[in-house]
């Protein structure tokens, strides 16, 4: 019998669609499906592809608020996050479209008797495996730098927001895609692991937690694919001793309960010096105290649900667990008794090596602040983790703040005194446990691709 997946409502537990699985002959011919349609795409000109890619971000435009207020109903986001979510996933398609052309052109260099030429190919079919958090940006990231480097993508996405993926797929078909170059498999994990064995798909990228993967990248490695993971992270944001203390406090808020906490690159760990220790976490805590939690569709809302109740539950747990050895909750801490995946803002201190406040992704409104001895301590702080994917520095030296960055932040994306998400022309991606590969910047163009050589020999030379 085949199963279903059903999608509920995080804010108010109500249920919003079933879906039917694809059995495993119907998961195959729709790989065979994307890749007799990734043979045609591949030979079409990048400014071609350039051009169906810059209408799939005007039908973004076009469709911003149905696709806003679907994915707040799937899970949780804020509704003022989702609109801002669809209108990065525009910006990555124009600057694609713009840029494209001109990063997978044919390059030419000296060699000895001739001329050669580095021609990127695309590979093939791709495959994502995608995340809840962002159902639109998520998809969009890998997607549409496949499609520009003439790749079929196929998507499974996380079960919750089963929706937001088959409507991603429907606007890009209205924006003239052609069909099947962009499929979604309403597949489990099983019918996952066949479809990375598939003979006709040539990469597999993941964003998820490093456990998961772990077992993916272990599974393309045994077909000998190349993969891309974007995993967790535990991001440090350090505020030295010479750091503006206002400015970092309402920027660490933002970075900690923006997307409601559920953000690969929020700030998780607060690593403040001993100077500015006491005085950030007065300011801190009053700022965390005073969000209020409510319903996601409510533009006024500071906190929405977190996307389902076994997440929240889990976080509840890496709270509880974290006081059993030491920290403290000066707010929050405690999961209200109301319908919804709700869980409150949240500050521990006390926090040490050896909770999961220190040691872990906490997925969630709850900040970790950590008391550094000096600046020194606090990058050491900041670098004893497993993870290396995001974080930040506070300083009024620019110049030694941008020098720590490059030189001792052992991290992929670092923002000097401010909060960054992504951006179109920037590259996204971490070190250790937070994964490989970089998506972004033009760099997710060139993951999945052939570069050939080609010699060419000078006949007059003869």
């Amino acid at each position: 019998m085949t199963g279903q997946i059903t999608t509920i409502n995080p804010a108010t537990e109500e249920t919003l669609e079933t879906y039917t699985l694809m059995t495993n002959d119907e998961a195959r011919d729709a790989v065979r499906g994307c890749h007799d349609a990734f043979l045609d795409w591949r030979l079409k000109s990048t400014t071609d592809r350039a051009k169906i890619i810059r209408a799939i971000g005007e039908e973004l435009s076009n469709s911003k608020e149905d696709f806003a207020q679907l994915m707040t109903r799937e899970v949780g986001k804020l509704i003022g996050d989702s609109r801002d979510e669809i209108d990065l996933c525009v910006q990555i398609c124009n600057f694609t479209a713009d840029h494209g052309p001109d990063a997978l052109v044919d390059e030419e260099r000296d060699i000895p008797g001739g001329t050669g030429v580095v021609h990127y190919a695309p590979l093939g079919v791709i495959y994502g495996i995608q995340p809840w958090n962002f159902p639109c940006y998520q998809v969009v990231r890998y997607a549409i730098s496949n499609l520009m480097t003439g790749n079929g993508v196929l998507l499974k996405h996380a079960e919750n927001c089963t929706g937001s993926g088959l409507f991603l797929r429907d606007l890009m078909e209205r924006a003239g895609l052609p069909k099947n170059l962009f499929t979604v498999l309403l597949i489990d994990h099983d019918q996952s692991d066949l479809v990375i064995e598939n003979d006709l798909v040539r990469g597999v990228t993941l964003t998820g937690s490093d456990t998961a993967g772990r077992t993916v990248a272990q599974k393309a490695a045994e077909q000998l694919k190349k993969s891309v993971l974007e995993l967790g992270s535990n991001d440090a944001y350090i505020v030295l001793d010479d750091a503006d203390i206002d400015l970092a406090v309402d920027t660490c808020v933002t970075a900690r309960i923006y997307n409601n906490g559920q953000t690969c690159v929020n700030g998780k760990r607060f690593i403040v010096t001993a100077k500015n220790y006491d005085a950030f976490v007065e300011g801190y805590t009053q700022k965390m105290k005073a969000i209020k939690l409510g319903d996601p569709t409510d533009a006024n809302t500071g906190l929405g649900p977190m996307a389902r109740n076994d997440l929240r539950d889990k976080l509840a747990e890496q709270v509880a667990e974290s006081i059993k050895k030491g920290a403290r909750a000066v707010v929050g801490g405690e999961t209200p008794d109301r319908k919804g995946a709700y869980y409150p803002a949240t500050v521990l201190v006390d926090v040490k090596p050896g909770q999961p406040a220190y040691d872990d992704e906490l997925f969630g409104p709850v900040a970790s602040v950590i008391r550094a001895e000096n600046d020194e301590d606090a990058m050491r702080i900041a670098n004893d983790s497993r993870y290396g994917l995001g974080g930040g520095i506070f300083s009024r030296d620019e110049a030694r703040a941008r020098k720590l960055a490059s030189e001792q932040f052992d991290t992929g994306m670092i923002t000097l005194n401010g909060y960054n998400i992504a951006l179109p022309n920037m590259p996204f991606g971490g070190v250790k446990n937070s994964g490989y590969g970089r998506e972004h910047g033009g760099f997710g163009m060139k993951e999945f691709v052939n570069a050939k050589s080609i010699y060419m020999t000078d006949q007059e030379a003869k």
